[in-house]
């Protein structure tokens, strides 16, 4: 087309070149648009760009070829023909002179002339198999003469407005793709959000003339976030430079993102392919501005050593120093990734924008890797903000979601303070959902979480002038239907230690009863887990001839049962490994377990069969009946026998571990019983952990022994702390974990309905049932 009034706009033009699709459409899939006019509208946006040099270009290659350089070194030379673009091609045709006959072969010669990052673009775009199937649907002469006719040239339209008119083809294009479009693209309301509450406290970007800053997203996806970022300056300060940086795994992502940034004139150099995480391709750079979207929950196996290697090897010198999340979810890892790359505080500093769901907030317990992040997150003060965004806001989930602001430039009234704002109610249906993609962001919603944000102010439950969600009339309806929560929104300040607190471990007293009866000292005939339960069906199948005198040669001979204990084993016990099989399968294995049961009826011929509450007797006991029935055991015939006839019993004595000169100190276990400073053995079963708020305004010790005496020593008066229990960092006593309960701070209790309604509800419907039965049987 040629421009005109009609199609002077950035939409306007951009609606112009998605008209393509009234071609495509019946030949090709609606979600293949935008894999054809996308490459389509930058060719003609670099020839156009390209034309006025197009002389210059072929004069200097002329004159190259005849040097017989590497294609590297031509490139700088073919470049300084351009008058500072950074592609070329070499080619003397272009889309008016492709013919109609072979034009398929032409236009692939064109592509192939283009420098080497341009050329890059079309072959991740797959330009070659699509300009076949246009040729094979006889289409590829009619789409290049569209697109040859539109004036997409410098004097037409601007750098920044050519950037416009392609991020809304590739909207359009990811829309169209619903099935993917959450994989590469961020929907653009979030953009927006994300962008502003990052950019917002730059005043010198956003004001002052020739100022540089750099932007880098490392999983760039189709460069919404790059973008953004560029136009949100642009539109504030015109005169300022972003320069962007990007890397994305992706080849088709990357072959758009790449386009757009060369559609803007930028360095299409900067924008990586691979994996950010495994293989960083920017790992020196630094940068000002950091904008990411994350995949969520996706795990990081495939590249598991690669991770660990660099957290073990290289520490906090590396990336991933603070720890490491699970491997079912890598979203931390990104976190992690960025944070590593924030210009130095001295160099000016830098800030993140981060989407990522709800399990950041609150995943893993004290120690684990997830609370060690998020431990170094806000220990070092660099969280300034978290946002709760509204559900069903992407294309391809509608979980919960959340905008994470870092900084290492805090200022002075944000030091040591996190900012929650909820704005889960801020939004409007969608006319038409896109996936998964239901609600959206207005720009007055944005503005008021901006402004929250920027003004760092508390905001008490505020209600919202929302309309109320519709509900659906069909089914039966309450005559006193639940009154729907109001929709609010609020902002909340909290200091960092506020998020942190120490997992102590709480201890209680083993207490054990012994009992030398038949039918305790009658497990002995087995082996203990695994071989137990084996040995046991075995011994029901095959052993009832088996004796317990000493006379008897066949006690556990199974030779001619082996095919068959082997077959009932793989079926019932496939867990077993071959070793213990053929432990099972011995004889001596058996033996050795009737001489311990036999040993163990003599020692119940002095012991007797009553039953003992103060396992503190046992080893007296024990070493008694030995020395009187000349009976030695080993550590493992001791061990086996006192697990047969000892258990645990609530009712018992307390188990003595060791008496301690010390003085006694019950809060950690060292009790005064009749003079004496006791430590009784710990019961692993009512083991259990306490989360202690921290306080850093008094000692550790302090805030967990008051925190024990207010909240579990008047419901276990006989539980102490156990002071072995350390944290790896500070050595003191409770291991320091991090989590972020978003929804328990911005939770309202709603009172349920009076009894009186729900018993009317009930007499209504039990009448209407009564009715329905009586038709019935009438």
């Amino acid at each position: 087309m040629t421009t005109n009034e009609n199609v002077q706009t950035p939409n306007n033009l951009a609606a112009y070149c998605w008209s393509i699709a009234d071609l495509l459409r019946g030949d090709f899939k609606q979600s293949q648009y935008g894999r054809i006019i996308l490459p389509f509208t930058l060719l003609r946006r670099l020839e156009c760009v390209l034309a006025d040099k197009k002389e210059a270009v072929l004069e200097a290659y002329e004159r190259v070829q005849q040097m017989g350089l590497q294609e590297e070194a031509q490139e700088k030379l073919l470049l300084r023909a351009t008058d500072g673009l950074s592609f070329y091609n070499t080619s003397k045709m272009d889309l008016s002179r492709l013919g109609e006959s072979g034009i398929a072969a032409n236009l692939e010669s064109y592509i192939l002339s283009f420098s080497k990052d341009a050329r890059e673009i079309f072959e991740y775009f797959n330009f070659r198999e699509f300009v076949g199937q246009l040729s094979d649907a006889n289409l590829l002469y009619l789409i290049v003469q569209k697109v040859r006719q539109t004036d997409l040239s410098p004097k037409a339209i601007s750098n920044h407005d050519m950037g416009l008119v392609f991020e809304e083809l590739i909207r359009r294009f990811a829309e169209g793709s619903n099935e993917t479009a959450g994989e590469h693209f961020t929907p653009r309301d979030i953009v927006r959000l994300t962008t502003s509450l990052v950019f917002m406290e730059d005043d010198e970007a956003l004001t002052k003339p020739g100022i540089i800053r750099t932007i880098y997203d490392p999983t760039a996806g189709t460069g919404g976030f790059l973008s953004s970022g560029m136009e949100y300056v642009h539109e504030l300060n015109p005169n300022a430079r972003i320069v962007a940086f990007g890397q994305e795994l992706n080849p088709e992502s990357y072959a758009i993102c790449k386009a757009d940034m060369l559609i803007k004139g930028q360095e299409v150099n900067n924008i990586k392919l691979g994996n950010t995480l495994s293989n960083d391709q920017l790992f020196n750079q630094q940068f000002d501005y950091m904008l990411s979207n994350p995949p969520f929950g996706v795990d990081w196996k495939k590249i598991e050593k690669d991770i660990k290697d660099e957290h073990s090897l290289k520490g906090f010198d590396g990336r991933f120093g603070p720890g490491l999340p699970r491997v079912s979810d890598g979203s931390l890892l990104f976190l992690l990734h960025l944070l590593s790359k924030l210009r130095d505080k001295q160099d000016g500093g830098g800030r993140i924008g981060i989407i990522l769901n709800g399990s950041p907030l609150f995943t893993g317990g004290a120690g684990s890797g997830e609370s060690e992040i998020r431990r170094y997150i806000l220990e070092a003060d660099l969280l300034e903000a978290i946002v709760a965004l509204p559900t069903d806001m992407f294309y391809n989930t509608g979980i919960a979601t959340y905008v994470w602001v870092l900084s290492n430039k805090k200022p002075e009234e944000r030091k040591g303070q996190v900012q929650l704002i909820n704005g889960i109610n801020l939004f409007k249906k969608m006319r038409k959902s896109l996936g998964s993609k239901r609600n959206e962001m207005s720009d007055e919603d944005i503005r008021t979480i901006t402004r929250t944000f920027g003004a760092f102010e508390v905001v008490d439950a505020r209600a919202l002038d929302k309309p109320a969600e519709q509900k659906s009339n069909r089914g039966r309806q309450s005559t006193t239907a639940k009154t729907e929560a109001p929709k609010t929104f609020a902002s909340k300040i909290f200091k960092n230690h506020e998020f942190g607190y120490r997992r102590i471990t709480i201890e209680r007293p083993l207490r054990e009863s012994y009992q030398f009866s038949d039918e305790r000292i009658a497990t002995l005939r087995f082996a203990a887990k695994p071989l137990e339960a084996p040995m046991k069906w075995i011994y029901d199948t095959y052993g009832e001839h088996w004796s317990d005198d000493e006379t008897c040669e066949n006690y556990g001979a199974l030779d001619e049962h082996k095919e068959a204990i082997r077959k009932y084993l793989k079926a019932h016990f496939s867990d077993l490994k071959e070793a213990k099989i053929k432990d099972l399968l011995d004889s001596k294995t058996w033996l050795t377990q009737k001489q311990l049961l036999l040993k163990a009826k003599q020692l119940q011929q002095h012991i007797g069969t009553d039953q003992c509450d103060d396992m503190n007797t046992y080893e007296d006991v024990l070493k008694t009946a030995c020395k009187a029935k000349d009976i030695k055991l080993d550590t493992n015939e001791k061990k086996q026998i006192t697990t047969a006839v000892s258990w645990i019993n609530p009712e018992a004595e307390k188990v003595i571990k060791k008496i301690h000169k010390a003085p006694a100190n019950p809060l950690y276990g060292l009790f005064e019983v009749n003079g004496k400073t006791i430590e009784y053995k710990a019961d692993g079963n009512l083991r259990d952990n306490e989360n202690v708020p921290l306080d850093p305004s008094q000692p550790v010790d302090a805030t967990n022994e008051a925190y024990f005496q207010k909240e579990v020593q008047p419901h276990v008066p006989d539980a102490w702390i156990d002071a072995s229990k350390r944290d790896d960092k500070d050595g003191e006593i409770g291991i320091v974990g991090y989590e972020i309960p978003f929804n328990r701070h911005f939770y309202v209790y709603q009172p349920p309905r009076d009894l009186e309604e729900i018993d009317a509800d009930l007499d209504k419907v039990s009448a209407e049932i009564m009715a329905l039965l009586r038709e019935v049987h009438s």
